[in-house]
């Protein structure tokens, strides 16, 4: 790869490193909410509560899309950098956990293994 599109070996780390607290974020942030509502469902389903008005609609729709495409993305490059036997996990578990923990924690991982492979390429 040449020199001026590789990315230094301390920006791939500090990068990563990013993705990480983004992705400890997204687990907190999003369970601390789903633990409250199984707290306290107010009569609603899960999934109720995500179309429960117009505002809460759009980002169950936001949310969707994303996930989906961040599914097709994690499936894609997975295969691209040798990673097609284990990628997959990342899609059920965007589902039962939340895409906003695992897509940045697939996206940090991905990081290192590239930080990885340019240091034995030299």
């Amino acid at each position: 790869m040449p020199e001026s599109v590789r990315t230094p070996a301390r920006g791939r780390r500090v990068l990563a490193a990013a993705w990480f607290l983004l992705a400890l974020g997204g687990l907190v942030g999003t369970w601390a909410f789903n633990l409250a509502f199984m707290a306290d469902p107010q009569g609603l389903g899960y999934l109720e509560g995500w179309f429960a008005n117009a505002a809460s609609s759009s980002a169950a729709v936001d949310v969707i899309v994303v996930a989906v495409a961040a599914s097709l993305f994690m499936l894609a490059e997975g295969a691209r950098i040798g990673w097609a036997r284990w990628a997959w996990i990342f899609v059920p578990l965007s589902f039962a956990i939340a895409v906003a923990f695992t897509f940045p924690l697939f996206l940090a991982i991905r990081e290192l293994a590239l930080y990885r492979r340019e240091r034995l390429v030299g």
